[in-house]
């Protein structure tokens, strides 16, 4: 694929777009609201579809191929990743329930952070108001990687494939790991009697905020997802993409305060017994790997990338 740029059009064809663009926004927020997070790869290729089909309306018929192009090399990414994990569900290899947890004893001077985040915090009876937070930064996953996905495509498609190849790069090297070596989150190896215990609490902040719905999202996404796809935290590596995305445009010493939030989702990973600390450092390595292979891919290709990692930063807006 060619890292041609849409170029838009004024006119009122543009003012048509946006105004369908802004209907088709409330409608996902609502949808979200009523019945959850789109999780199911089908609704969500489904979504991105309407997306970019509004995003067409009053455009030549070549930029209207070239979206049709692009909605199916997303969706080739996406029945990649999805066949590769379930080849890591059939392969067979034995899941490893204590290596991550001896590693998280090493770096935490023989504790379990695990265990003594929930010591300190976790009350079975009463939500706290880090609870909500914590769910809401847990849910932002579900969301925050995906809509460069959609957005990006619709205002500028040279962004839009930057983008696309470092998330596919994130996804494919996190299959590989999961292939490799399979491993039980905390709160399934305290389960299997390998750990002290470690409840999941996850959707006890929305419960809290009676969005039920959203909550139900976390039922479904177990249903589907690989349950011994701990390490890397694919959590952690997608907060510190999407962080490193928004600011590329900033000196190193502009994002520090924006790596907060990947920081953040760690330690609620860690505290809702989901990951252990070990997955989030993994996660944020795969990342910036997935990053520096993009960029070094476009440099190759005579592709603009951009700003570099650790560059000073750029005022140009992609």
């Amino acid at each position: 694929m060619s890292d041609d740029v849409l170029i838009p059009d004024g006119g009122k064809w543009a003012d048509v777009r946006r105004a369908l663009l802004i209907v088709y926004s409330v409608a996902l927020v609502w949808s979200i609201f009523v019945w959850g997070i789109p999780i199911d790869r089908l609704l969500v290729l489904t979504w991105m579809a309407v997306a970019f089909g509004l995003s067409t309306i009053g455009r030549p018929l070549a930029d209207v191929k070239q979206t049709a192009r692009d909605w199916f090399a997303l969706v080739a990414v996406y029945i990649a990743y999805d066949y590769s994990r379930g080849m890591a569900d059939q392969l067979g290899r034995p899941v490893n329930y204590t290596w991550l947890a001896k590693i998280d004893s090493f770096l935490f001077l023989g504790r379990n952070p695990n265990v003594v985040m929930q010591w300190h915090f976790y009350n079975p009876g009463d939500v706290k108001w880090y609870d909500v937070v914590g769910s809401i930064v847990y849910m932002t996953h579900f969301v925050l990687p995906v809509v460069p996905l959609a957005l990006l495509r619709v205002r500028n498609r040279t962004a839009w494939l930057q983008y696309l190849r470092r998330f596919a790069l994130t996804l494919y090297i996190a299959v590989a790991c999961f292939v490799v070596f399979p491993a039980a989150p905390p709160w399934m190896s305290a389960k299997a009697g390998y750990t002290d215990p470690v409840a999941r609490i996850t959707g006890r902040g929305w419960w809290e905020l009676n969005l039920k719905t959203i909550s139900k999202t976390l039922d479904r996404g177990a249903t589907v997802m690989n349950a011994v796809a701990a390490m890397p935290s694919l959590h952690s590596g997608c907060a510190l993409l999407i962080t490193l995305w928004v600011t590329r445009n900033l000196p190193w010493w502009k994002r520090a305060p924006f790596l907060l939030f990947p920081l953040v989702m760690a330690v609620t990973l860690v505290y809702f017994g989901e990951h252990y600390f070990v997955d989030a450092i993994a996660g944020w390595l795969l990342v910036l790997a997935a990053w520096h292979i993009a960029e070094w891919w476009e440099r190759k290709k005579g592709l603009e990338s951009p700003p570099s990692l650790f560059s000073r930063g750029s005022a140009r807006q992609i």
